[in-house]
């Protein structure tokens, strides 16, 4: 796995480049996934208020991907990925777990709106976006 403390930096830099206009904002947590919670935003409002079971989901894919919560907005989610899944089979699985944690993100994705083209999008993608609509 990829330092994930160095792919975030990584993908920071890069996100910044892309988006000069972002602001930082920093929030009293003990991680990335925590903040979500301690922000209490909107993103996930259209499915679920409770910011909470979104907070323990990014959690997991802390420590099973390397995964760091690089930017939020008010209804998006950027994440870095220092260890994404390499097989096509494991990419399909966390395409389920992806499209449970955002819907939109398969299904206002780029064509074709399926699991296993949303799968081998992933695989191997070092940064995660989510869209709630």
């Amino acid at each position: 796995m990829t330092d994930p403390e160095k792919k975030a930096a990584e993908y920071a830099h890069a996100f910044a480049a892309r988006r000069p206009r972002s602001r930082l904002g920093l929030v009293a947590a003990a991680r990335g996934a925590d903040a979500l919670a301690a922000v209490g935003g909107e993103g996930p409002v259209h499915y679920d208020n409770d910011t909470a079971k979104f907070s323990a989901v990014v959690r997991d894919w802390e420590r099973r991907f390397g995964a760091r919560v690089v930017a939020l907005g008010s209804a998006i989610l950027h994440l870095s990925v220092a260890a994404p899944p390499a097989r096509k089979e494991d990419a399909l699985l966390l395409a389920a777990e992806h499209f449970a944690f955002c819907p939109d993100t398969i299904w206002q994705g780029p064509h074709p709106h399926t699991l296993a083209a949303y799968a081998e999008r992933i695989t191997g993608a070092h940064h995660w976006e989510f869209r709630w609509d």
